[in-house]
């Protein structure tokens, strides 16, 4: 199979070239919706997510029949300076349990009737300190970024992508510092549960990896402060856009390597809803940042996907009630 992208610039031009939603779908779904049996907006949000997600589709009477859930692991060598409160070997037990079926988004993604699938980035290899310099050479980021881009099966309709990183939350909070700016306490969070000195180290951290890596802008900000599994989400997501494949946004580090992509194309995540706002203390001003508002508050931290995958309902419940509702004159009643 030839590569879809080898280099951070090839990437880019898919990105900024990737396709619009469709206009005539758009047009003909807004008007079926004005039809249905019920009060215009009755339905609040639930008809833009419909509407929404039909001009994606290209279809103006939609079904989500093949949603997707996936699920990277990376491991970071930003962990030697002791940012979580679990060891590094935690990530690779966790796949195995996602692998056996254990873990909450297994149950989360059968409820929702998703396919879930696994994908960890040599986790024998953890990427580098970022507080000494960049966390990826190009190479290795493309790497992610395709591996991201290629568990995104043909047939999906519906995409959710998350992770399992011990050290990610610092990883996203350095990426988050250096598009957003501010300082590092205003990004880093609590994560796997540190204490009051744990989060003091890890805006430490965040601090001395900005100043590690000080020329820096758009996806260059993935590769020097970022994750394997972040870099797989990014490229999953970007593979989603230019597919026309609808995504939904999960928690803080998801959103935080999604943000890289808009740093590149400001229109790189028309295709994306925030599935959830998180208990991680600055993924609110991140969705603010983007301009998404979530589906879902849930006072939710576990990544995994979990937070996505639980809304995958929510977008189902829209586009059930969208095209499977009569019209006013199907359904023989009076309109107002």
């Amino acid at each position: 199979m030839t590569a879809a992208f080898s280099t951070l610039n090839e990437f880019r031009s898919l990105l900024t070239s990737a396709p619009a939603p469709d206009a005539k779908a758009l047009g003909e779904a807004e008007e079926r919706n004005a039809q249905l049996t019920k009060p215009p907006g009755a339905l609040g949000r639930l008809e833009d997510l419909a509407i929404w997600y039909g001009s994606w589709r290209g279809n103006p009477r939609p079904e989500i029949a093949n949603p997707q859930v996936i699920v990277f692991a990376g491991n970071h060598g930003v962990t030697a300076q002791g940012v979580s409160a679990f060891p590094a070997e935690v990530t690779e037990q966790m796949v195995l349990n996602f692998q056996h079926g254990g873990a909450a988004i297994n149950q989360l993604s059968r409820a929702a009737g998703a396919k879930l699938s696994v994908h960890a980035l040599d986790l024998d290899t953890p990427t580098a300190d970022f507080t000494q310099g960049p966390a990826m050479s190009e190479d290795e980021v493309v790497a992610a970024l395709l591996t991201g881009w290629n568990a995104v099966d043909d047939n999906t309709d519906l995409l959710v992508v998350g992770e399992m990183g011990i050290g990610n939350t610092t990883s996203g909070a350095a990426i988050l510092n250096a598009l957003y700016g501010g300082e590092a306490a205003d990004w880093v969070g609590r994560g796997t549960g540190v204490d009051d000195a744990g989060l003091a180290n890890k805006a430490r951290v965040v601090g001395e990896g900005l100043a590690a890596n000080p020329d820096r802008a758009g996806l260059e900000v993935l590769r020097c402060l970022g994750g394997r599994e972040l870099a797989a989400m990014a490229g999953a997501i970007a593979k989603a856009r230019v597919a026309r494949i609808p995504v939904i946004l999960d928690g803080f580090i998801c959103t935080a390597a999604a943000a890289t992509l808009v740093a590149e194309s400001d229109d790189a995540l028309d295709h994306a809803v925030a599935g959830h706002v998180s208990a991680e203390a600055a993924h609110f001003n991140v969705l603010k940042n983007l301009g998404k508002e979530p589906l879902l508050a849930m006072n939710m931290r576990l990544g995994e996907a979990s937070g996505g995958a639980l809304a995958i309902n929510i977008l189902k419940s829209a586009v059930a009630c969208h095209s499977g509702m009569a019209t006013f004159a199907e359904a023989g009643v009076s309109e107002a």
